[in-house]
């Protein structure tokens, strides 16, 4: 079992920066590809951006691209996710997703295994 927790979120006016963070259980997760999506009420939780296990490898969605940044620290068994320039369209709960079940895509939520609970971003106009 592995367990993810976000912290980090909050209210941050248009052109500001927050950074997420997700910790994560276990002594494997160096070998967890990991995920952040986003999700407004009433919408299909959305990709954001993923990093493979070693961290070499990073994937965004063109939303976020050249803004938003994934990072791993394996040491500390977190992964983060550093918001530039942010957007009021950006405003959403942001999940931390765990372990790519298939290996197929790094886009689709039913690939991912394990979630945490969300943290709320809020991009005030």
């Amino acid at each position: 079992q592995v367990q993810l927790v976000e912290s980090g979120g909050g209210l941050v006016q248009a052109g500001g920066s927050l950074r997420l963070s997700c910790a994560a259980s276990g002594r494997t997760f160096s070998m967890y590809d990991m995920a952040w999506f986003r999700q407004t009420p009433g919408k299909e939780r959305e990709f954001v951006a993923a990093i493979n296990w070693s961290g070499d490898r990073t994937y965004y969605a063109d939303s976020v691209k050249g803004r938003f940044t994934i990072s791993r620290d394996n040491a500390k068994n977190t992964v983060s996710l550093q918001m530039n320039s942010l957007k009021p369209e950006d405003t959403a709960v942001y999940y931390c997703a765990g372990i790519r079940k298939y290996g197929r895509s790094w886009s689709d939520f039913g690939e991912y295994r394990y979630w945490g609970q969300g943290t709320q971003v809020t991009v005030s106009s």
